[in-house]
Parts: structure tokens; C-alpha cells; sequence
């Protein structure tokens, strides 16, 4: 608990034997009320690992992919009661240390959603982000902040923390399966005038952590892309994509 708010930290897995229990070991485990992973469909020893720790685990039969995955995470976090969702990738790319600094901004009232920056501090590329993974960042994350009239450091950090009434609010059951899932909830988060906040969050990028090859970067760009010019047709009033049908409820609120 934390401030009176339920924490539940959830982990979208896949073929993360070798490094969930490091990145489970380093969890703030004072605050931290509940762990949930979930599998999909790994064929290494990911839960066997999992449940060695104590942890619950459930296991998708197929591969749903990293947003269906996040579906699952977040229906059983809700179900379970959680007030806030914290989304830790069990890779041990991101710190979890820092899930404490992130349930905190949310637990506070102040913000609906917390982003980990991999921008922020400059630390993308001395932690070993690619070079052309960092210029494709950058370069996406201005255009999306200039058509959504945001501020962001970056979208596409796989570390935050959601507020219980955001993600009751936000359609995400509808949103993509593959990776673009996470830069769909950030957009309509948005455009629903959600208030975010950032922190800075050291990275890792070594040989067992997960990371999208050149092929399944393009595609995902191609998504922001698209992504971003559906909610910037729903910022300006001139067609709004069912993606984006939260934004009369939130302002309402």
C-alpha cells in the first residue's frame, strides 16, 4: 500500500526465465501489495521461475502478442482491486527500484498516468539504446507532440504506472495486440486530457532483454504514425475514431 492505494505491479512475459527474478528481486516489495505475471506462451522456463518465487502466474495457451498480453494484465489487476497499475517489464531493462517514485506520482492524485523516461537524464544511450532506435525516437516523439499539443520527453517506454480510474475510463480492450498497444493508450490518455507525468528511469539494453528488431520497429512506427493522425482528427473535432470515444466521459469527470 501506498498512501492507502492497492499496488499491483503486472508483467507482460515472454521468454523472460533468465531475468525475471532479478528484475523481481529489485521490486519495492514495502509498498508493493501483489506481483501478477503473465506468460504468453514462452517456451523457456519463464514460469517455472515465476512460481519458484512464489508468484502468481497466468499462462496464456497462445501467443497473444505484447498488447494482448497487457489485456490480461490489467482485467485481472482490475479484478483483484487494484488502485493502481504498475507495468514492469520483466526483462530487467527498466529499474524496478524505481516503482516507488511512480506509484507515488499517481497515489498522490496529481497525475492519472506516470511515464518511465528513457529520455529524460540522457541516459537512452550510455545504457545502450541504438543509435538508430534513439534518432527514430526522437524523431516520432516531435511529431507526435506537435499534432497531440503535448510535451512528452517519449511514448514508447514500456514502463508506467496507470491510475484505477484511467483505465476504467480509456477503451484499451480494443486496442491493438501487437506493440503499437502501448503508444494507442498514451494517445488516447491524451486526447481524454488525462494528466501525465514523467520520470526519469535508468535503462539497460544487453543481450537478454527484449527489444523489437528493425522490421518490427518500422511496423511500429508506421502504427504511431497512424495512431497519431487518428487522434489528432479527435483533438480538433473533425472525426473521431471509436479509439478515441473516451474523451466526452473524462472531460465530464
Amino acid at each position: 500500500m501506498l498512501l492507502g492505494k492497492r499496488i499491483v505491479v503486472v508483467m507482460p512475459a515472454y521468454y523472460a526465465g533468465r531475468t525475471l527474478e532479478a528484475t523481481w528481486r529489485d521490486l519495492p516489495h514495502d509498498i508493493v501489495d501483489e506481483v501478477i505475471v503473465v506468460d504468453d506462451s514462452s517456451h523457456d522456463d519463464t514460469v517455472t521461475v515465476a512460481r519458484s518465487l512464489g508468484l502468481d502466474v497466468i499462462r496464456h495457451p497462445q501467443n497473444t502478442g505484447y498488447g494482448g498480453n497487457q489485456k490480461t494484465c490489467y482485467t485481472e489487476a482490475l479484478a483483484r482491486g487494484a488502485d493502481i497499475i504498475v507495468m514492469v517489464h520483466p526483462d530487467y531493462q527498466y529499474d524496478p527500484r524505481m516503482v516507488t517514485a511512480m506509484a507515488g506520482m499517481v497515489a498522490s492524485g496529481i497525475y492519472d498516468i506516470v511515464i518511465g523516461s528513457r529520455i529524460l537524464g540522457g541516459g537512452a544511450l550510455s545504457g545502450g539504446m541504438p543509435v538508430w532506435k534513439y534518432v527514430a525516437n526522437r524523431l516520432l516523439t516531435l511529431f507526435e507532440n506537435v499534432l497531440l499539443g503535448a510535451h512528452l520527453s517519449e511514448y514508447y517506454t514500456g514502463y508506467r504506472a496507470y491510475s484505477r480510474a484511467l483505465l476504467d475510463a480509456l477503451p484499451w480492450q480494443s486496442n491493438s495486440d501487437g506493440f503499437v498497444f502501448d503508444n494507442e493508450i498514451l494517445a488516447q490518455a491524451i486526447v481524454a486530457r488525462f494528466r501525465i507525468g514523467e520520470v526519469s528511469v535508468p535503462t539497460r539494453y544487453f543481450a537478454d532483454a527484449s527489444s523489437v528488431n528493425f522490421r518490427q520497429s518500422v511496423r511500429y512506427g508506421l502504427g504511431v504514425v497512424g495512431t497519431t493522425l487518428l487522434a489528432f482528427l479527435a483533438r480538433i473535432g473533425l472525426y473521431r475514431h471509436r479509439m478515441f470515444a473516451a474523451r466526452a466521459r473524462a472531460a465530464a469527470a
